[in-house]
């Protein structure tokens, strides 16, 4: 069990418990949208084409549209941001639900879900929230960031058996209904906390993040991340409907969550040793050794109950991989654009995962399920290329810097 202490600290900061409170309520819909709509509209219109190509659309859109709203929270603040965002995001659930219900025209769900792209990147806004609280203790800010990505694997581990529960007990819709109400609710309650809100720095001083030292090749990186997270999603599923128990496949993805959430919690109760960059190509390179178990698991012995439990040991290695590079976005993100920094890697993250979906798809229908595991093995080897990369570039960095100054 992780030791609670450097957690208590936390949250004996005032305000804290308030805005996390928000925070992870509108956090939730994060993993309860995209299974409602493809709920939603498959069983409305027959077609998990027409769902699936309205969810990319959404994904594609909110890669274009999350870093111009995070650099308008930069630039305007939280509160004044954030909750304007959000209620033009839940317009857009709403449309979608009633363009579904009522039989509208395809391309109006399209645009629909589209809309939703505003969402504002909550869990980039809690971290800047963190940082600012937590200037001058890296200590109790790798704690912060550990609790917020255990946060994120608990309610991407929540939200879609939230949604699939909605939706098949109460109605089609339900799932898509409850979401855009617990968004709004959450981020009103977020955003109503303004005495732990960053300040506003205007005009918002350096260069872009995009454009900074450091942050293209740890993009690369989040690109090659986010393969692994997609393609086990989509062999995942593929691998139980193959043996006929597609029921379970959401519980059994959901075991790889909860393994990066345990993870998470017992690496933020542990004090970081050595400079992030050099710890993230290890936090890869367990990822990539331990992705090797599902693939071990399907291949020699056909069990899905042994596929779970590898995905939970697996997932074990996600959660202190995604704190190191979130550290290492904070360290490199020029002042005052945290949120668009942050963003940034979000984008490169759901970038990775429309990738490692399509592969991973291919895969499967091409060859196999079981090979369709070697598709985040290897997006995991990669990712530990350009890690190793990024470290070897960061350490002569700091050498010439160190020549320099002598």
């Amino acid at each position: 069990m992780p030791r609670l202490s450097p957690y208590r600290r936390l949250f004996r900061l005032p305000g804290t418990r308030a805005f996390t409170a928000g925070n992870l309520i509108a956090r939730l819909p994060m993993g309860m949208f995209s299974v409602s709509a493809v709920v939603m509209i498959a069983g409305s219109r027959g077609s998990y084409a027409l769902a699936g190509a309205v969810t990319a659309t959404g994904l594609a859109a909110t890669a274009l549209v999350a870093p111009w709203i995070a650099r308008l929270v930069d630039r305007y603040g939280q509160a004044r941001v954030a909750l304007p965002a959000t209620v033009i995001a839940v317009l857009g659930s709403l449309s979608l639900l009633l363009c579904v219900r009522y039989d509208a025209p395809d391309w109006t769900l399209f645009a629909s879900y589209a809309a939703t792209a505003t969402t504002p990147n909550t869990g980039g806004m809690s971290r800047a929230r963190w940082a600012h609280l937590l200037a001058g203790d890296p200590e109790a800010l790798h704690t912060a960031n550990s609790f917020e990505q255990a946060a994120d694997e608990l309610c991407f581990m929540l939200g879609p058996v939230l949604a699939a529960f909605l939706c098949g007990t109460l109605f089609p819709e339900a799932g898509t209904l409850a979401g855009a109400v617990l968004l709004l609710t959450g981020m009103a309650l977020f955003t109503s906390r303004r005495a732990t809100e960053p300040p506003v720095r205007a005009p918002i001083p350096g260069r872009a993040p995009l454009r900074a030292p450091g942050i293209p090749p740890l993009l690369a990186v989040c690109l090659a991340m986010g393969g692994v997270f997609g393609a086990t999603e989509v062999v995942t599923l593929a691998y139980a409907d193959a043996q006929g128990r597609q029921a379970v496949a959401g519980a059994v993805l959901a075991l790889q969550a909860a393994g990066s959430c345990a993870a998470g919690l017992r690496y933020g109760a542990v004090k970081p040793t050595g400079p992030a960059a050099a710890r993230l190509p290890w936090c890869v390179a367990a990822m990539a050794a331990l992705l090797t178990l599902p693939l071990l698991a399907a291949a020699l012995t056909g069990s899905l109950l042994l596929l779970a439990a590898a995905l939970l040991v697996a997932g074990m290695a996600t959660a202190p991989t995604m704190v190191t590079t979130m550290t290492l976005v904070q360290e490199r993100t020029p002042e005052g654009r945290l949120n668009e920094g942050m963003t940034l890697a979000v984008t490169g993250l759901l970038g990775g995962i429309a990738c490692g979906s399509a592969t991973g798809g291919w895969a499967v229908e091409h060859l196999s399920p079981t090979a369709g595991y070697v598709v985040p093995v290897t997006a995991a080897a990669v990712a530990l290329t350009l890690s190793l990369a990024l470290s070897a570039q960061s350490s002569s960095n700091r050498f010439t810097k160190t020549l320099t100054h002598h």
